[in-house]
């Protein structure tokens, strides 16, 4: 089974009637999609009401993707607004429990940062965050090469399968120098999910500017895909679907919203039809 869709759902302009507010997008995205990538949780754990409401508003079989709280993946550079780490992971477990309940939660993101590099303390903390997530399903995202740099590509996707985690493919810029991406990856670690992000190819975007600027963020995913780099993929996700039940795919290449345009290319390039999406609400105006 594949499922498509985009990361976040406020930002994509072209799936929204003229006047739908902002609190009635996820409900008319999930008329579009059956699943989606929740970024708001990155940057603060969220109240466990928000997830209720968001589990409320969506079709029974729609399933949510939910990035780990950053201070869980090292991108926090000060101190954690928490006790003691353990108290951190625990509240974000309690924020997310409406989504296990109602069985939407399809996993948890943890997108480590460009400098995590492979590296036995970054393994170190690999485990203990395995350990303190307990049975939640939980996915991986390297944003550094030397997680697959020569024989490391076969331990590392050893090691994610021995330990649990969900491999996250990632379609991103391959640049000429540095570390802070990573190769195309198609191998799945778990039977039963794997997750494929696409970020966009625009490879002077990727590392252009201050990282800590928000120009550089506007410019990074800038990007839109053509058919034939989706067709690429056609091959690819056939001989993915051998090792692993579900495959999610998620569109990161928003900064000038194209994000949701190759979602719905991606999904007429694999025929693909979904059942159980929400009711599409109708524009009047455009009939």
């Amino acid at each position: 089974m594949i499922q498509i869709g985009v990361t976040g759902w406020g930002d994509h302009d072209s799936l929204y009637p003229a006047g739908t507010r902002s609190n009635e997008k996820l409900e008319v995205y999930s008329g579009h999609f059956p699943i989606v990538e929740v970024d708001s949780s990155f940057y603060a754990v969220q109240h466990s009401s928000t997830f209720e409401k968001w589990v409320a508003q969506t079709p029974k079989s729609f399933g949510f993707i939910v990035k780990a709280y950053q201070g869980m993946t090292g991108h926090l550079k000060e101190e954690i607004p928490f006790e003691s780490k353990e108290e951190m992971f625990e509240k974000f477990k309690l924020s997310i429990s409406p989504l296990i309940k109602s069985g939407k939660l399809k996993a948890v993101l943890f997108q480590y940062p460009p400098w995590f590099r492979c590296e036995k303390a970054s393994v170190n903390l690999l485990n203990y965050t395995k350990k303190m997530m307990g049975p939640i399903p939980i996915a991986i995202e390297f944003r550094n090469k030397t997680w697959f740099e020569g024989d490391m590509r076969e331990r590392t996707i050893s090691y994610l399968k021995e330990n649990g985690w969900i491999h996250t493919v990632c379609d991103e810029p391959q640049l000429q120098s540095g570390e802070g991406y990573v190769p195309i990856v198609p191998k799945a670690t778990s039977k039963e999910l794997t997750i494929i992000r696409f970020h966009g190819r625009n490879s002077a975007g990727w590392t252009r500017g201050n990282r800590s600027n928000a120009e550089w963020r506007k410019v990074r995913c800038l990007y839109r895909y053509n058919e034939k780099e989706l067709a690429e993929w056609k091959n690819r996700l056939e001989e993915m679907k051998k090792e692993t039940k579900e495959i999610c795919l998620l569109f990161n290449n928003n900064s000038a919203g194209d994000a949701a345009d190759n979602a719905k290319q991606m999904i007429d390039l694999l025929d693909l039809e979904y059942e159980g999406l929400a009711p599409k609400q109708l524009d009047f105006f455009d009939l």
